[in-house]
């Protein structure tokens, strides 16, 4: 037979009368409650907030302006889908689009090869290791337009030192910037140079979280340094490639300040637009024309065109695990 022990009486709280029916609970304890179920989402609160003011709602005004043929210091005028009419018919549209394309293309798959590779190196134990993951990432805290300068004047057609290295083992001299494939591949390398050391420390931070014993257990069944790196560090880092693949393809399809310091400040992209990007292109509709409107229309067909290049590469990634 078992012997139930009283309750406890709340701190703070009276204890009813015995036959007085249900106790009434008092305002410390309703208090407490409350905190209790709010406080959750009182912490949250600040990041939606934030996202809110400054994420929501500029993504739906840019809907708004981009309905609507608007100028600085005018008043909007109704045009409804005219404008993503006119995108949708104007070549230099494509053209930007299939810039920032082959741009991205040429700066990303090279950039998270090499990454991969450094990573894979500063992985093992070397001498000075620290030394080179600081220097790796240095370029990436260079900024943007110190970067986009100095590599204007290594690529350039008289006097640049790119120029005078092909000089010396016989080949002529390029004109990177008025060149169509060379524009690109120029603005590329300063891509490259940048955000290389970061991917390969994410790489690495990956690499590092992969368990030892997995990589003991290969080496006893024999398999060499490459068999390693192919059956246990490929699969173990998925989901950091996945990681860095959608972040690159999200900043290739934003790239602006490379190409536009690289053209000398001009946001025609070239005499062709042959590195004219979709950033170049939304940023001349905007502000070299004045027409906020369209260069609304573009910045929310980009922001499509990320979506699907997102969920593409994703797909990708994961039928290549099936």
């Amino acid at each position: 037979m078992s012997i139930s022990t009283p309750a406890r009486p709340v701190p703070g709280e009276r204890t009813p009368p015995p036959g007085s029916g249900t106790p009434r609970r008092s305002w410390r304890t309703r208090l407490f409650q409350a905190e209790e179920r709010t406080a959750p989402y009182v912490y949250v609160a600040p990041f939606f907030l934030l996202f809110a003011a400054f994420g929501l709602f500029p993504l739906i005004y840019t809907a708004w302006i981009s309905l609507h043929s608007y100028k600085l210091g005018s008043e909007m005028d109704w045009l409804g889908l005219d404008n993503y009419v006119w995108l949708f018919s104007n070549p230099d549209f494509y053209n930007s689009l299939w810039k920032t394309f082959t741009i991205g293309v040429l700066s990303t798959v090279p950039q998270l090869m090499i990454a991969l590779g450094l990573a894979h190196l500063l992985n093992y134990r070397m001498r000075g290791r620290t030394f080179f993951r600081v220097a790796m990432i240095m370029p990436y805290a260079t900024s943007v337009a110190a970067a986009a300068l100095v590599f204007a004047q290594l690529f350039g057609r008289d006097a640049g030192a790119v120029n005078w290295l092909l000089g010396v083992i016989g080949v002529d001299a390029v004109d990177w910037r008025n060149g169509d494939w060379t524009a690109q591949l120029a603005i590329s390398v300063i891509v490259i140079w940048r955000w290389t050391g970061y991917n390969a420390l994410i790489y690495l931070a990956g690499m590092q979280s992969i368990s030892q014993d997995l990589y003991e257990a290969a080496a006893l069944d024999g398999a060499s340094r490459w068999q390693q790196f192919r059956h246990v560090t490929l699969p173990g880092l998925r989901p950091t490639i996945l990681f860095t693949v959608v972040v690159s393809t999200i900043g290739a399809s934003q790239l602006f300040g490379e190409p536009l310091i690289f053209g000398g400040g001009q946001p025609d992209g070239g005499a062709l637009g042959q590195y004219q990007t979709l950033g170049l292109f939304m940023y001349q509709q905007g502000w070299t024309y004045g027409s906020l409107g369209r260069a609304a229309t573009v910045a929310w067909v980009t922001f499509l065109v990320i979506i699907v290049l997102v969920l593409v590469n994703t797909a990708i990634t994961k039928r290549r695990r099936t």
